[in-house]
């Protein structure tokens, strides 16, 4: 084994899940390559290394680490370099240069020890200073705490997290339980847990603790596919196998958890907690309000109105007024949008007060600009923030509610069981709900299928929108989006806005949706290939899929550039001016799961992501290196994420590659996400699988269920007071 110290002038890769890196290292005088696991080192890092010599067959001879320290650089141009290489929040190589020409070979005993000094340096402040000197100290904890964290198979930047979330107490907390890594840290699942777990040497399979958050683990994944409870029967002998534990000991955690309150058992139906009072509330509000009839009175359609509404349009807005609750459905170009303005007219006609909202900021946005009235994202109807004493929480609710006599959601089929649960909370009797949406979308993100729910019932007022309107029947997206949902082929011959591009095998159709975003459409079209085109596909991870698609357009459309900066995450590269999707509700920040925005800026010296986000309006939000795990590049996405918004083009790969996902709602909700133009790319056979596949996702809930049980007894009750 053999030592050396010397300083990294470059770091050619570094794997940032397992901190695997390959350098340019400076040892006493010689550039030699190091390769080995130096997790969390940066550019202008002294140290010292342990391991030896070897010679790789095509890079030649190389120094393989097998331990490392981290030392206090000793030179001059080594602290600055050390300072300025991004690894210390608040200090930039400008920064960095005046401080060490303030105070030489002393520059890191002044911040450690008498940081009120950095006040000499120009352009260092009281609040910049201390934010250096704290920086410098959380830094140095992180690196001594990655000795045992690297131990325990723990990544880079999972440590960075963890010690953001626990501090100092980090290491104690997963030594004593490392299972509450999953269920408190975004981005650690059971897996990693129980991999530390053993690592720690609790290897006993059966152990109560593991047990009880392998089930809690996966009846969570079951709600993170669109479920609202499972079959106990079905999931104990599932978690069993994935546990290797004992089906007994499977049973004794779920009982114990039920004595807990934290999750619900009920005829061999197995719930988070939180998922059974949602259903169970829902079911009940849902019912309270269509108890609750408005006082009828006359409706005066204008003459343009009786010429313009189909009589499918009419009823709906008449029973608008007439019911507690009213569900409208239909197709693209049906007029639900007509009917919701109709709506509105009529009740500001009678002097009622109308709310309108959809579930994410870009529907929002759409109802916004199709009525010409003001729409929220239901959270921000329901005044979601923070409150002084309860955190993050609905303003509106119980106590609180909406002050309205008419509630309008558009884009249903987006609108998950909680927030639907929420809306109704804040929703008292007298105040009629309408429910606008298009059932045969893809169900929503989240748990349930509150508008399929809904409908199976047979227990609130329903009106379909069946007529396609003569201005939509010139579009062959919405005549086509109309005949796939029949089972038909579409028809692909004579249209200006719906092409079939041919292209047999998956690279041939990768290349050709590249050509097609950055030079063919753009040209045709006169359009931004990034603003106004957007790739859909069905899956992730194949050579058609959104990951492999986004980096390819990433490099063509905003490619490196010698004097940007970018910041790379695992697998994932930023750049400024990037297309970026958020991929999970951040309360804090306001930003949901689904939501696109524009990378502004990159700060490598405050280590922060600047992001623009423009749904109901435009935010500007930053986002600290180590959160970054909630974005992805967004130039192609899955179908599922484009819910609720419309494109000017949309492009999709059809590919048996994608057999698994060919099916037809999930097809529909991709072409109807286009406005102006459709491009598929790939075969007609598979284009005619998904057609034909009309499987439906299953999904356990018990909603419809539910809300037959409780209009019988309430139809019950009703006679009985009679």
């Amino acid at each position: 084994m053999t030592d050396l110290e010397g300083v990294i002038e470059r770091i050619t890769f570094q794997d940032e899940e397992n901190g695997y890196t390959v350098a340019r290292f400076q040892a006493d005088g010689e550039m030699l390559t190091v390769v080995g696991f130096l997790p969390n080192v940066n550019t202008g890092e002294t140290l010292r290394l342990s391991g030896d010599w070897i010679v790789h067959p095509t890079y030649g001879r190389q120094f393989k680490a097998e331990a490392f320290e981290v030392l206090p650089p000793v030179t001059r141009q080594g602290i600055e370099r050390y300072l300025g290489s991004g690894l210390i929040k608040g200090i930039g190589p400008v920064t960095a240069k005046k401080m060490v020409q303030a105070f030489g070979l002393e520059t890191l005993k002044v911040i450690n020890e008498t940081p009120e000094r950095l006040l000499e340096v120009e352009g260092i402040g009281p609040q910049k200073a201390e934010k250096i000197s704290k920086a410098l100290e959380e830094q140095r904890q992180i690196q001594r705490m990655m000795v045992f964290l690297r131990g325990v198979g723990i990544t880079p930047a999972l440590a960075t997290k963890i010690y953001r979330r626990y501090g100092e107490q980090a290491a104690a907390i997963i030594k004593e339980n490392p299972y509450r890594l999953a269920d408190e840290l975004f981005g650690v699942g059971f897996r990693t847990a129980d991999r530390i777990a053993n690592l720690l040497g609790r290897n006993d399979p059966a152990a109560r603790e593991r047990v009880r958050a392998g089930v809690l683990y996966y009846l969570r994944k079951e709600t993170e596919e669109g479920h609202v409870y499972v079959p106990v029967d079905e999931f104990v002998p599932e978690v069993s196998k994935e546990l290797a534990a004992p089906e007994e000991v499977v049973k004794q955690a779920i009982e114990g958890l039920v004595r807990e309150r934290e999750l619900y058992l009920e005829e061999g139906r197995l719930y988070l907690a939180f998922f059974y009072r949602c259903e169970q509330r829902v079911a009940e509000r849902l019912c309270l309000l269509m108890r609750k009839r408005p006082v009828e009175r006359p409706l005066l359609f204008t003459a343009e109105e009786l010429n313009a509404l189909t009589y499918e349009q009419r009823l709906a807005v008449e029973k608008a007024f007439q019911v507690g609750v009213l569900m409208i459905t239909g197709g693209p170009g049906t007029g639900k949008t007509t009917t919701i303005r109709s709506l509105i007219r009529l009740c500001q006609l009678r002097g009622e007060k109308a709310l309108l909202a959809a579930p994410t900021g870009r529907a929002a946005k759409r109802l916004k600009e199709a009525t010409g009235k003001e729409a929220k994202t239901i959270h921000r109807l329901l005044e979601f923030g923070y409150t002084p004493g309860r955190g993050l929480s609905f303003g509106r609710n119980e106590e609180h509610p909406l002050e309205a006599d008419i509630v309008i959601i558009d884009e249903v089929s987006m609108l998950d069981l909680p927030l639907f649960y929420q809306l109704l909370r804040a929703l008292t009797p007298g105040t009629r709900l309408v429910l606008v949406g298009d059932q045969d979308q893809l169900p929503s993100v989240g748990p349930g299928s509150v508008l399929r729910d809904l409908i199976t019932s047979e227990v609130i007022p329903l009106i379909r929108l069946q007529t396609i309107f003569r201005q939509a029947q010139t579009s062959k997206i919405v005549t086509n989006a109309h005949r796939i949902n029949e089972g038909r082929l579409p028809e692909l011959k004579g249209a200006a806005d719906f092409f079939f591009i041919n292209a047999a095998e998956p690279q041939q159709i990768v290349d050709e949706i590249i050509r097609l975003v950055t030079v063919r459409l753009p040209r045709y079209l006169k359009c931004d290939p990034v603003e106004e085109i957007q790739v859909l596909s069905p899956m992730r991870r194949t050579l058609t899929g959104v990951e492999n698609l986004n980096y390819l357009l990433q490099e063509a459309l905003n490619p490196p550039n010698a004097n940007g900066p970018e910041i790379r995450f695992g697998e994932k590269t930023f750049r400024p001016r990037d297309k970026v999707m958020q991929i999970r509700n951040n309360y804090a920040k306001m930003v949901f799961n689904g939501d696109l925005g524009k990378i502004l800026r990159i700060d490598p010296e405050e280590q922060v992501v600047t992001v623009a986000f423009a749904d109901e309006e435009e935010r500007i939000l930053n986002y600290a290196y180590e959160e970054l795990d909630e974005l992805v590049l967004a130039y192609a996405i899955s179908v599922h994420k484009s819910q609720g918004s419309e494109y000017p083009v949309v492009v999709m790969p059809v590919t048996t590659q994608h057999y698994l996902l060919l099916q037809r709602n999930l097809f529909y909700t991709g072409i109807t996400r286009a406005k102006k133009m459709v491009v598929l790319v790939g075969t007609k056979r598979a284009l005619a699988i998904a057609v034909k596949n009309n499987k439906i996702e299953n999904r356990y809930s018990w909603l419809a269920s539910l809300l037959v049980r409780y209009a019988e007894e309430a139809a019950g009750s009703e006679k009985l007071s009679e």
